[in-house]
């Protein structure tokens, strides 16, 4: 893959000949001059316990990227988004405010 062909926030396949046993999936997170910094998401349950070790993270050569498609037996990273929503304010009872 090319740089030019690269975008944050996309989710690329990579292939590590160093870390990983097995292709995996990776967003985008950061791009630099050769390579990428990639949030795994998607990998072979091979490589748990690297990904684990890795923190979910890895750097990649362009050449090592190619078009995003599904793996074969793979398993999801879990991912630290949170969403955070506006509570409802709920009304107190009578019997909560009075004291005994």
């Amino acid at each position: 893959m090319k740089k030019a062909d690269v975008k944050v926030g996309a989710i690329v396949g990579g292939k590590s000949e160093e870390e990983l046993k097995k292709p995996f999936l990776g967003k985008v997170e950061k791009i630099y001059e050769n390579s990428v910094l990639l949030a795994i998401t998607s990998y072979d349950p091979v490589d748990e316990t690297a990904i684990s070790d890795l923190n979910n993270k890895i750097v990649v050569n362009f050449k090592n990227l190619k078009s995003a498609r599904s793996l074969k037996n793979s398993k999801t990273a879990a991912t630290n988004e949170v969403k955070i929503e506006k509570m409802k304010k709920v009304a107190k009872k009578d019997d909560d405010k009075k004291e005994k």
